[in-house]
């Protein structure tokens, strides 16, 4: 890949993590538009390394207590409002390794196509809609109790099928469950901790057990670019969805979808 190609695939996906727009629906943008080839098993884990980094900084002082507190819970049997989101975290995660390991190769096999990718881009769009106006907005993720965290645990798995949007479809889950719009987010941003760091470990042992070539020079780059534009995601999302709301992302799917299913039907 060239120096372009590489910053704008890091941006893409940097952007696209932790906004709930699906970042598979506009990974296939650019070898669509410009015929790109495909970018490879390497730069897919630094991009994910470099996202799960900014996530992991941004929420430093908060993984710090949860994980004192995750701590104190099983040394001493110490239970804090911090402890029970840690639990609650963990738990949530457990139904995307679950069905993933189960459901992995089917979803490659059957799913993978720019067509799913343009429908559920819609579909789980006006869901996000829906979510976003049933939305009690009443809890925060530290009321959140373990059932609701189980429920959102399952939407995450749902994030197997390409276009859905990890991040959109637990914020989705999270609304309807009564969080408010801030909590969320907070919810759903924390939960993409282990999924990453999962993810990114899994597709590591394939490049070691496959033999794929490495440009350490584009990796670094791609790293160093999808930080940034995570972070600033991250920041800038929890500073205005309170007030925006979630019908600009939903606009934003509707076009993408439609141009989509234009780009690929027609």
């Amino acid at each position: 890949m060239d120096t372009v190609q590489v910053i704008i695939l890091a941006l893409i996906q940097g952007l696209t993590e932790f906004l709930p727009i699906s970042s598979s629906a506009h990974l296939i943008l650019p070898a669509q538009l410009f015929g790109w080839q495909d970018q490879g098993l390497s730069f897919d884990v630094a991009v994910h390394i470099g996202s799960l980094l900014a996530v992991v900084l941004y929420f430093r002082a908060e993984i710090g207590q949860m994980f004192v507190a995750w701590v104190a819970s099983i040394v001493k049997g110490q239970h804090s409002d911090d402890s029970k989101l840690a639990w609650w975290i963990i738990l949530a995660t457990l139904p995307a390794v679950v069905i993933g390991f189960m459901a992995k190769d089917w979803v490659e096999a059957y799913l993978r196509g720019p067509g799913v990718i343009a429908i559920t881009t819609v579909i789980f769009g006006l869901l996000l809609w829906l979510g976003d106006k049933l939305a009690r907005n009443e809890l925060t993720e530290y009321q959140t109790g373990w059932r609701k965290a189980l429920l959102i645990g399952f939407a995450q798995a749902l994030a197997l099928i390409p276009g859905t949007s990890r991040s959109g479809i637990t914020m989705t889950a999270a609304l309807l469950l009564g969080l408010n719009r801030e909590a969320a987010a907070r919810f759903s941003f924390l939960m993409s901790i282990p999924v990453i760091l999962g993810a990114a470990m899994l597709m590591g042992k394939d490049i070691v057990t496959e033999g794929h070539a490495i440009d350490w020079q584009a990796l670094s780059l791609g790293v160093l670019v999808s930080f940034f534009a995570a972070y600033a995601c991250i920041h800038y999302f929890l500073k205005i969805i309170s007030k925006m709301g979630m019908t600009p992302f939903v606009i934003y799917r509707l076009a993408l979808g439609i141009f989509l299913c234009g780009f690929i039907f027609l």
